[in-house]
């Protein structure tokens, strides 16, 4: 496996320009199997998670062809079964389940792996899918759903831990061919969603809401072809902001659409940090020394709990005490230990993390558990004396495209090493 090697102590200066997001990427994708016409999708991000899900398509049996962030799909005849092997590398998977239940009344895709921060269930999936007057049977490893007929219907997708972005997602696009009106509550009202209900709409879907708590589809007979740029990955752009605001000079991010960054930007400013904020780029000034915050993760646009990992990587340098509670997944800490392994004073109570800044981090070998986990370890590393080295990096490139390369263009002094069999 690939590790990433970080000596610390380089400043970092110039522009990054952020990738496609990798949230929109995935379900934007799985509706393109809404419709027998051609599809193009341009800003799809270079991430394992996008190739696998490039994979399920075309074994669904859609063309697909890929230059260069543009991606073009094609799903003229497609199969509505998506079996393990191809399916358990990745948790979003499950959103070809709401295309195939739209189009063809049935699907039957394999539950998915793909993450070890708790249990993400799919019933809110599931449950989105009854009231469209589906069947739902989980059967030897295997979700199946079919219906005669999807009628529209009202639903609360509202779960213990919030909304569920992809669950709405999921009952979007199938209600987007159901017979009626279907309206959710409880809808996420993240950017990715809007972003999806906007690709819905150029294919002819008739949505209203998205963005908001409730959302209302009108079904239609068909969908039709359209094309479609994905918008900017918040999460990616919130992380280069904490590389910023802790080994940088002066950093600008481009191609980034700062209202989606607001509650990120505010904690950065509330520890101490001048930012230049315009439509599409941010230029963070890095002061040193954090002041300390308190942090709620929250469902959007609350404090992203994908950002959670970075800022107690940032806070492990704060002066004073930070607390960062995670509401949203209760268990996704793994990072503390390895930040702790690098020397940051960290107590964690419960859902929250008590943080005593350090004067200093140092270098070690440390192991990524998950995605954000690994994004935060490298961040630290960014600051710690001597060299950190970041052991399962595959996590990282489910969600970063090219993470080493842009910190690297920025004055990191990074490397990624091969593994060799």
């Amino acid at each position: 496996m690939d590790k990433i090697i970080v000596h610390g102590g380089r400043p970092l200066s110039g522009f990054v320009k952020i990738s496609g997001s990798k949230n929109s990427a995935l379900p934007i994708l799985a509706a393109t199997l809404l419709t027998r016409e051609q599809c193009i999708i341009h800003s799809v991000p270079d991430l394992s998670d996008i190739h696998y899900m490039l994979q399920i398509l075309s074994h669904l049996g859609a063309q697909v062809e890929r230059a260069s962030g543009t991606v073009t799909v094609q799903a003229e005849n497609v199969t509505t079964v998506a079996p393990y092997e191809i399916v358990r590398k990745m948790r979003a998977s499950v959103c070809v389940l709401g295309p195939l239940l739209g189009r063809h009344k049935e699907a039957r895709v394999s539950l998915p792996g793909g993450c070890v921060i708790g249990d993400r269930p799919i019933d809110l999936h599931l449950k989105g899918f009854r009231a469209l007057n589906a069947a739902c049977r989980v059967e030897a490893g295997d979700v199946r759903v079919f219906a005669d007929e999807l009628r529209g219907s009202t639903v609360d997708l509202e779960g213990r831990q919030g909304p569920t972005v992809l669950g709405t997602g999921n009952v979007l696009m199938a209600a987007t061919l159901a017979e009626g009106v279907t309206v959710i509550e409880g809808a996420a009202a993240e950017p990715e969603v809007v972003d999806l209900a906007n690709f819905l709409m150029k294919m002819g879907a008739k949505i209203e809401g998205a963005g908001t708590r409730r959302i209302t589809v009108e079904g239609v007979k068909e969908l039709h072809g359209a094309e479609h740029s994905v918008i900017p990955d918040r999460i990616e752009a919130g992380t280069f902001l904490v590389a910023a605001a802790l080994a940088g000079t002066v950093v600008t991010l481009r191609r980034v659409c700062a209202d989606h960054l607001k509650a990120v930007t505010n904690t950065l400013s509330d520890a101490g940090y001048k930012m230049d904020i315009l439509r599409d780029t941010i230029t963070l000034h890095g002061n040193g020394t954090p002041r300390p915050v308190h942090i709620v993760t929250e469902p959007y646009p609350g404090f992203p709990t994908d950002m959670q990992a970075q800022m107690c990587a940032l806070l492990s340098r704060a002066q004073g005490e930070s607390t960062v509670t995670e509401t949203v997944f209760p268990q996704r800490f793994m990072h503390v230990s390895e930040l702790k392994r690098m020397g940051a004073d960290i107590a964690l109570e419960g859902a929250t993390a008590r943080i005593n800044g350090v004067p200093h981090l140092s270098g070690a070998p440390v192991m990524a558990s998950d995605l954000r986990a690994s994004a935060a370890l490298v961040l630290a590393g960014l600051v710690a004396e001597a060299t950190t080295e970041v052991n399962r990096v595959y996590h990282i490139d489910r969600g970063y495209e090219s993470i080493d390369e842009k910190l690297a263009g920025l004055g990191a002094e990074i490397q990624r090493v091969k593994h060799s069999h």
